[in-house]
This record gives structure tokens, C-alpha cells and sequence, in this order.
């Protein structure tokens, strides 16, 4: 009986302790207003409009949809708007985004078409605050600081409705301790078949475990694997607001939003 209870004690520690790691932060008040809103995921993009392009944003504004977009940090300190490090699949290029200027960024164009990779600065200036945007910060290596200084520095005086989110912990850990008035949220999905990131740190983002140290304002998980059971606990405990990615039909899109989501699409309109 002693060893039972032994085991069951340890289970309801294990578990009391799991709870506590995946504490989030209340929200600030502003992101009530982000749920009046469907966001284009890196823009409303087609065949004839390439994703992070100034056209896909032009047509997702125009449309009254919110944005959601990705920076990567510039040689030069600039950031550039784009999906991923690598240039190949979006230009056709070999090299990274990391390893460029901007002023080399007019050379690259996205998709085949004639618009080139933009910066976050001439996509605030097309938005002009419009619409919300949805910031995804992209760290390469151990860039996070001055990725996320920089992206603070382009986003002091624009007074449109914004957040930021990054896959990475690091990312939302430094806006927790530098820019604590910004809304933060925390990218997250199952990464437990992921090759790219380590093993023993999938079950920590996975089950958001890392949230203590970030303490998200909000949590954005991909619309697939949303019914996982750390998503019902931290609904349930911390009432956090959850953000889904990425809904690709107006049936995924109608369940997200009677589950109580806020929806990132793609694929087509709502």
C-alpha cells in the first residue's frame, strides 16, 4: 500500500507541476479586438498574387481581412518580409534571407512574378493600419534579441492594431521582459514527428510547457492537432485566448469559430 501511495502522490506532483509550467497570462484588453477578424495567412494570396507579397496584403486589406505575416532579420539589421531562411522556394534563389541587405532584396522576386521580397516597413505603410497584423517573428540560430529589437524599433509610432508570435519560446520570453505591453502569443503544434527540432524539447512545446518562462497574452495552434489535451487545460485553467492556423475550408473555418478560435486561413475566403 506505501508504494501505491508513493506512485499516486508522485503522479498528483507530476502533474499539479505540469499545470504550473503551463501558466499564461491573463491578456491584455486590446486583444478582445483582434476577434473581429479572420486573417489571411501571409497574406491573401493566389495563383496571381504571391504569399508576403505587397499584392497579397493589398487584396487582404481592401478586402477587410486581417494579415498574417512572417519577418526575418536582414544582414543590415532591416527586416524582410518572407516565409522562409531558405530563398529557394519562394524565388527560385539559392542563399538566405539572413544573408542579405535590403537593398538586395529588389533582385529576389517572389514566385516568378515581377514583385519582389518586401520590407516590414513598406508593408505598414501599405497597411497604414487598416487592419490587424499578425507579426510572426522567424529566428534564425541565436538571432532572436536583435531580431526582436529590430522589429520594436520598425513598430515604434505605427498605430494600428498589431501582436507578434514566434514558434520560438525565446521570442515571447523577451517581449515578456522588454516590451511587456506588446500582446505576445505563442506558436505551437505536435512536435513529436519534428526532425528539426530536438527531442527533448517536442513534449516541452507540444505540451506548452514552456509557458511559465513566456507567459503568452495568447496560444496559436495549428487547426489539425488543436484538440490535443493541453489545449483543453489551458482553455479551462488560465482562460487563454486561442488563436488556430491554418484553416483551409469555410467548413474548418465554421468549427473553428463555434469552438471559440480565432482563425488564421488560407485557400480561399470566409
Amino acid at each position: 500500500m506505501t508504494y501505491i501511495y508513493i506512485v499516486l502522490i508522485s503522479a498528483l506532483v507530476l502533474f499539479v507541476l505540469y499545470i504550473l509550467s503551463t501558466r499564461c497570462s491573463k491578456g491584455k484588453p486590446k486583444l478582445r479586438q483582434f476577434r473581429n477578424w479572420a486573417y489571411a495567412h501571409r497574406g491573401l494570396h493566389n495563383m496571381t498574387r504571391p504569399e508576403n507579397s505587397l499584392s497579397a496584403f493589398r487584396a487582404a486589406a481592401t478586402k477587410g481581412y486581417g494579415i498574417e505575416l512572417d519577418v526575418h532579420l536582414l544582414k543590415d539589421g532591416q527586416l524582410a518580409v518572407i516565409h522562409d531562411s531558405a530563398l529557394s522556394r519562394t524565388t527560385g534563389a539559392q542563399g538566405r534571407i539572413e544573408d542579405l541587405e535590403s537593398h538586395d532584396l529588389w533582385h529576389y522576386r517572389l514566385e516568378g512574378s515581377y514583385e519582389n521580397i518586401p520590407t516590414l516597413q513598406e508593408v505598414l505603410s501599405l497597411v497604414d493600419s487598416r487592419v490587424p497584423l499578425i507579426i510572426e517573428l522567424k529566428v534564425a540560430g541565436v538571432n532572436y534579441a536583435p531580431l526582436c529589437e529590430a522589429v520594436c524599433q520598425q513598430m515604434e509610432g505605427y498605430t494600428g492594431l498589431y501582436c507578434i508570435q514566434s514558434f520560438d519560446p525565446r521570442v515571447v520570453r523577451w517581449f515578456r521582459k522588454h516590451r511587456p505591453d506588446v500582446i505576445r502569443g505563442q506558436l505551437t503544434q505536435n512536435f513529436f514527428h519534428s526532425k528539426s527540432v530536438p527531442f527533448i524539447l517536442r513534449p516541452l512545446l507540444t505540451g506548452q510547457m514552456l509557458n511559465f518562462l513566456t507567459r503568452p497574452d495568447y496560444v496559436a495552434y495549428e487547426f489539425h492537432h488543436r484538440k490535443r489535451l493541453s489545449n483543453t487545460l489551458i482553455k479551462k485553467l488560465w482562460g487563454v485566448s486561442r488563436f488556430c492556423w491554418v484553416v483551409t475550408s469555410r467548413e474548418e473555418y465554421q468549427t473553428a469559430r463555434r469552438e471559440g478560435w480565432i482563425c488564421i486561413f488560407e485557400d480561399f475566403e470566409p
